[in-house]
């Protein structure tokens, strides 16, 4: 199978540039299940990073004492609690996992979404509860991203001795489960079991908590606009690294902060712009 270099040229053949008659409707409700009463962090840079990624709307569900903390943080996203499962038809796609917990409460969650019929962004803590509790892939019957680190990956589908077996995994996994997977590291790897991209972009400054979360973010915010799977999925990951590339111009590798690289984002969607023009 070949493996494609996640460059500019494959990002421009799938980005859409914002029209100029667009209004919020026009460019999705994402929903985000993330954080819990000590990870509030988690939420907050999930949310930015999906607004900041061009969603119209963001409804985020999480523990209601916290709920002051996103107000405070993000006035642009909307509050829900765990009663918005009961009607999704708001929404235009879901991610949940950052921060969450691995708990029974977070665990009702991953029930509630087999009737769903949304596209969807595993990471993190519903990772971790898809294997700790054995979670049958069978029961999502939507489209789904998932988005391990190594650890995740290997508590998913068996311990690996390399890279190069966890990529070889991905394959078949994703071709078995009819998803894409996001292997996430140096030179990030995805693929939906017919196809495999290597990203080109990224440094180690995002070796640091809260990465994940914003690509989570990022890869949600372009599902609910209405890219497919494998697109959302191209387009946040190669954001994602870019907008820590430009970061660098104003901080290093070693103090670099996720928040920094989050608003850059704008940078990077300014720099694809140019490029296409």
């Amino acid at each position: 199978m070949e493996l494609i270099k996640l460059d500019l040229n494959c990002i421009k053949n799938i980005y859409k540039k914002r029209p100029c008659d667009s209004h919020k409707g026009t460019h999705g409700h994402a929903l985000l299940i993330a954080g819990s009463s000590d990870k509030m962090g988690a939420a907050i840079i999930a949310s930015k990073a999906c607004l900041r990624s061009s969603v119209g709307l963001l409804t985020v569900a999480f523990y209601p004492e916290n709920k002051n903390v996103l107000f405070n943080s993000i006035p642009e996203a909307m509050y829900a609690n765990s009663c918005v499962m009961n009607d999704l038809s708001p929404f235009n796609a879901i991610g949940i996992g950052p921060g969450i917990g691995v708990d029974e409460i977070s665990l009702q969650y991953i029930y509630e979404l087999y009737e769903n019929k949304l596209p969807v962004v595993f990471d993190a803590d519903a990772l971790n509860l898809i294997s700790k509790y054995k979670i049958d892939w069978n029961n999502f019957n939507f489209p789904f991203i998932i988005t391990p680190h190594p650890k995740e990956f290997d508590r998913l589908f068996g311990e690996h001795n390399s890279e190069s077996e966890r990529r070889n995994t991905a394959i078949q996994k994703a071709k078995e489960l009819n998803g894409v997977i996001v292997l996430k590291g140096y030179k990030t790897f995805i693929t939906d079991g017919t196809h495999t991209f290597e990203n080109t972009t990224g440094n180690s400054g995002l070796a640091k908590g809260g990465s994940g979360d914003a690509l989570t973010g990022m890869i949600t915010s372009f599902l609910a606009q209405g890219y497919t799977t494998l697109e959302a999925t191209k387009l946040g990951v190669y954001l994602h690294g870019l907008a820590a590339e430009i970061t660098l111009q104003t901080q290093s590798e070693e103090s670099m902060l996720i928040t920094d690289v989050i608003e850059n984002i704008g940078l990077a969607f300014k720099l694809l712009n140019s490029e296409i023009q």
